[in-house]
């Protein structure tokens, strides 16, 4: 079958070790089969930081290459049902073997940019009538993120202010949107005046150019960013007010700042990802809402590479779709 894979690591240039060719169809064995494992038809899947981060040996170890990359995915199971695929296996426990810790498809286990993909039934959802393969497909991974990050992690109140920091990327993308719909008031910063238009579009009240100055200090500051947005992020956030930090995209090791943390006794809460029961309650939120993720573009598979390109460059505004 077609697929898109990591065949080597390269932590400068990740992209030298990404293919496009044909790989082995899925082949459960008799264990997987046991445990409730079957097979899925690929109809969309999306693309996330975290496929870059493979092929950068983060997560992806060399002997396990290659690895067929791609967390996120929708497509029609065995049965003909149309699905969402909840990119964490072994979540629920039985569906690896004892002792197995759980990880993210492409970790482990071949992911989503393929023709088809072998996952634990449990890991199955529902895909919404209302939502297509391609939108459908950006949930579990970014979508899922934001949406724990918001509902979960923040402690936030429908009116209370909410900023998104590094507005354009697939998390900040749905946190906008989803903190627009669920009632906060939306502050939103950008490097690029494009990205801060597409950031009003999509619901933000506000939007400033990064580490400008706010006029007043939010409830809550959803960072993903790091090291390039840290201090602004401190500085912007009132008296026991709330960091959420579920990622690190211009780098680690961010200043600290940590005399203003502890003498206004902020908070500073870390979030990865969500469970397979958040994702379900992000669907439910789509379709009773009407929310709709943020589409950068839809490509074939067989034009990955390019896809992989854009996201590497910076010059995305919502998730890079791959169609089967």
């Amino acid at each position: 079958m077609f697929a898109v894979y990591a065949a080597g690591i390269d932590v400068n240039e990740p992209l030298k070790g990404l293919v496009l060719g044909e790989r082995p169809e899925p082949s459960l064995s008799p264990e997987q089969v046991s445990r409730g494992w079957t097979t899925v038809t690929v109809k969309a899947a999306a693309l996330n930081h975290h496929d870059l981060w493979s092929l950068r040996g983060i997560g992806l170890p060399q002997e396990r290459l290659p690895m067929i990359l791609g967390c996120d995915g929708a497509g029609v199971d065995e049965d003909g049902n149309e699905v969402v695929i909840h990119a964490v296996v072994g979540e629920q426990g039985g569906v690896i073997a004892a002792g197995e810790r759980p990880s993210i498809l492409t970790e482990k286990y071949a992911g989503t940019f393929a023709e088809r993909v072998a996952v634990p039934r449990w890991n199955l959802l529902p895909k919404p009538a209302g939502l297509s393969f391609a939108e459908a497909a950006c949930l579990p991974t970014a979508w899922l993120t934001a949406y724990r990050m918001l509902f979960t992690r923040s402690g936030l109140r429908p009116g209370d202010s909410v900023l998104v920091q590094g507005a354009g990327g697939g998390v900040a993308s749905a946190l906008i949107v989803l903190a627009r719909a669920a009632g906060y008031r939306v502050l939103a910063t950008s490097r690029t005046e494009a990205k801060r238009e597409r950031a009003l579009e999509l619901g933000a009240h506000e939007v400033f150019e990064s580490g400008a100055r706010l006029p007043e200090r939010v409830h809550a500051v959803m960072e993903t960013v790091g090291a390039a947005t840290w201090a602004h992020s401190v500085a912007s956030v009132r008296e026991e007010g709330t960091i959420v930090i579920s990622g690190a995209t211009s780098g680690p090791n961010p200043p600290a700042a940590l005399t203003r943390i502890f003498f206004h006794q902020l908070r500073v809460v870390g979030s990865t990802m969500g469970s397979r029961g958040e994702l379900a309650g992000l669907l439910d939120f789509c379709a009773v809402a009407g929310v709709r993720p943020v589409i950068d573009s839809v490509r074939p598979l067989a034009q990955a590479a390019e896809g992989f390109a854009k996201m590497e460059s910076g010059d995305v505004v919502g998730k890079i779709v791959f169609s089967g």
